[in-house]
């Protein structure tokens, strides 16, 4: 049979293009073609409607709106979670056979199938539109679910922004020392000089600055955006903005995303006479819910909001000896629980979110050490798992093997996600070690006091990174402690099958004789 598939993940980014590949080679061992068409962070290409045209069934791997699926009318329809066809995608292809022979294409239990995918708050674009802004909330999920899955929303388009003014804030220090926090924007306009170093600098650090200035605002109005759709964003950006002004930061972003996603859903349910419906999405509901949020996070949030936030700043800053490395076990036991889920992304969003409260500052503030110990604990169970295939290969299928040497470069560049396909084969004896092996990472690089002001990039940041011979030594540590305790457990695993099976074939030899 011929297939087509649509994957994309919230942040666009590792899942995506692990699921494409994994149910493009699902399809081929089992005999069918997948042709795969990835809505990631780097937008899509689509799939030519002539591929389309000739498919049996539509695969959806998507924890986001697929864009333009009116496409797919027609066909029989699987639509997963993109994590479901990274662990198990010869079952996902196994699906989509079953529905395509239920319910062959055209037919109309065919278009039934297509319709009776999840529900989703986001909008996604008529045919030939290109791409549209999206989410994916699951219609009648419960409460912790549907919370998760509005917070993804958030940080998945916040992500870009931390990257791109992350590294050029930190490539800005590097090139101009910490003193280029003096430098201003007015300074680039009365006259840039394309021949001094520190001139460079300075634009990298203005322009990395402008982008970190959207963190906040992008986080809450698109938390608004999954919550509300497409009438929760002028709220959600304005009340993040406000946040940001009151000195509220992080958690009040997330305080915002939240009211303005709600007030806007309130109105838009609201029942109203035909002749003020139209004008309810463009005037109405951007009005009355950027005033509400405005003043709710003015007069009501905005100073508990900012005390908080001190309160959190301060403690961190105080950190130090025995409880900064305790933070740092606990953020990289995150790091690793969930292996680029929502626990991880809870820790890396609490990481970046700190850059923004220390790109102006000269010192080393337990910020940047909370940076540090982050991407180095996440690049950890990769790089673990890769050593543990490279030195006891028979405990591992020729698949995992393969997967072993995508694994180096995706740890070493902080893609946590490569070691998705290994905790999908065998959770309980996969998770644990990368849990235990990121926590002794983190918890030795807050020892050691390494620094980090990018957000990302995994080795491309190492000049940017302070004592980086102890900081990749606590990497190899906890790799190797990942790697250790992932041999002996599957090792015992193997063990133990070769024990039941001699005991089973000698139970059946004394059968027969008797």
């Amino acid at each position: 049979m011929k297939f087509v598939a649509i994957t994309s993940c919230p942040t666009g980014i590792a899942h995506t293009y692990m699921a494409a590949e994994a149910l493009e080679q699902a399809g081929k061992a089992a005999g069918h073609e997948v042709v795969v068409e990835t809505q990631g962070a780097a937008g899509s290409a689509p799939l030519d409607p002539a591929v389309v045209a000739a498919a049996d069934g539509v695969i959806f791997a998507a924890d986001l709106e697929v864009r333009d699926k009116d496409r797919f009318a027609g066909l029989p329809a699987v639509d997963v979670g993109v994590k479901r066809a990274v662990s198990d995608a010869p079952g996902v292809v196994a699906a989509a056979v079953a529905a395509a022979q239920a319910a062959p294409k055209g037919s109309p239990a065919a278009g039934t199938a297509t319709g009776a995918s999840a529900g989703a708050a986001g909008a996604s674009a008529a045919p030939g539109s290109g791409p549209a802004l999206s989410s994916k909330v699951t219609s009648g999920a419960g409460v912790g679910t549907r919370v998760r899955q509005w917070l993804m929303t958030g940080v998945s388009y916040m992500i870009p922004f931390v990257a791109a003014g992350g590294i050029m804030i930190a490539l800005s220090f590097m090139i101009g020392g910490y003193r280029i926090t003096d430098f201003t924007a007015a300074d680039l306009v009365d006259g840039f000089d394309p021949l001094t170093a520190r001139d460079w600098a300075g634009l990298l650090f203005v322009v990395g600055a402008g982008a970190f200035g959207f963190l906040v605002p992008v986080l809450a109005g698109f938390i608004a955006f999954g919550i509300a759709d497409r009438p929760g964003i002028a709220p959600g950006f304005v009340g993040g903005s406000i946040a940001v002004t009151v000195g509220a930061g992080f958690l009040g972003g997330l305080a915002a995303g939240f009211l303005a996603g709600f007030v806007a859903l309130g109105l838009a349910r609201l029942k109203v006479p035909n002749s003020v419906r139209g004008v309810m999405p463009v005037v109405v509901i951007p009005l009355v819910a950027t005033f509400v949020t405005g003043f709710v996070m003015f007069v009501v949030l905005g100073r508990p909001l900012r005390w908080l936030m001190e309160a959190l700043t301060d403690g961190l800053n105080s950190m130090s000896g025995t409880s900064a490395v305790l933070l740092g076990v606990l953020l990289g036991a995150m790091m690793a629980v969930d292996l680029g889920g929502p626990v991880n992304k809870v820790a890396y969003t609490f990481a970046t979110t700190g850059l923004t409260a220390a790109a102006a500052s000269s010192g080393d503030p337990v910020q940047l050490k909370i940076m540090a110990a982050v991407m180095a604990a996440g690049m950890t169970p990769p790089l673990g798992l890769a050593i543990a295939t490279f030195v006891r290969r028979r405990l591992f299928t020729e698949a995992e093997q393969q997967n072993g040497k995508a694994a180096v470069l995706l740890g070493a560049f902080f893609i946590t996600e490569g070691a998705i396909p290994f905790a999908a084969a065998a959770p309980l004896r996969i998770i644990p070690p990368c849990i235990v092996g990121s926590a002794l990472t983190g918890g030795l690089v807050m020892a050691v006091g390494s620094t980090l002001r990018a957000p990302h990039g995994g080795i491309v940041v190492l000049p940017l990174i302070s004592s980086p011979v102890l900081y990749l030594l606590a990497i190899a540590l906890g790799s190797l402690v990942t790697a250790a305790l992932v041999v002996v457990l599957k090792g015992a695993h193997r063990g133990a099958q070769r024990t039941d099976a001699a005991t089973t074939g000698t139970t059946g030899r004394q059968a027969v004789s008797a």
